[in-house]
């Protein structure tokens, strides 16, 4: 294995404040591609995109400001004014799904997701060593029905997850620092 690939794992970060220019049209859709190399018990595919750009991303805050605001969890000012300044920026929003199909009973639901979330983590680090940097957001109503019904997603059908925003990000920021993988990880050698 090439150590550059693994440097490229090493060093992504979450960067939620970017701008354009955003992937190309060529370089979403090999973002997207590695999507489809994520592990998936049954190869149910689980995962559901919507690529959401321009002004299109401005009727979504627009429709989850209003879901937020009818479920009785309205943003406060400041926060409305902060996620205007975030969307404002970013080239390219992916809602994130996970298609939960009631007539397969063998694989259970939560694998599913977990099958979402790796393909998730694909388009991060395939984001990441293209050059951009990618931020994954439950916010936006993420669990309101409204929004996940206004991107298509039947809450019958369908687990939301989400939104991964991806761009050139507005300033370089320093490495988070990691913690050592020897706090998490121990032996078990069968005793």
């Amino acid at each position: 294995m090439s150590e550059s690939a693994i440097n490229y794992l090493l060093t992504r970060k979450s960067v939620k404040f970017v701008q354009n220019p955003g992937p190309s049209d060529d370089e979403l859709a090999k973002i997207m591609q590695t999507a489809m190399c994520a592990p998936d018990h049954g190869r149910l595919r689980p995962w559901r995109f919507k690529i959401i750009r321009g002004d299109a991303i401005n009727k979504l805050l627009e429709i989850s400001l209003s879901a937020l605001s009818e479920a009785g969890t309205p943003y406060s000012p400041e926060k409305e004014a902060a996620t205007r300044r975030w969307l404002g920026n970013v080239p390219v929003l992916i809602a994130v799904a996970c298609y939960i199909d009631h007539s397969n009973t063998k694989i259970p639901e939560h694998e599913r997701m977990l099958a979402t979330g790796a393909a998730v983590s694909n388009i991060l680090n395939s984001a990441h060593m293209l050059g951009y940097s990618a931020y994954w957001s439950t916010g936006l109503g993420t669990y309101l029905e409204d929004v996940s019904d206004s991107l298509g997603f039947d809450t019958l059908e369908h687990q939301f997850m989400g939104f991964v925003s991806i761009g050139t990000p507005i300033k370089d920021l320093p490495a988070p620092q990691r913690p050592k993988y020897t706090d998490y990880v121990t032996e078990w050698t069968g005793v």
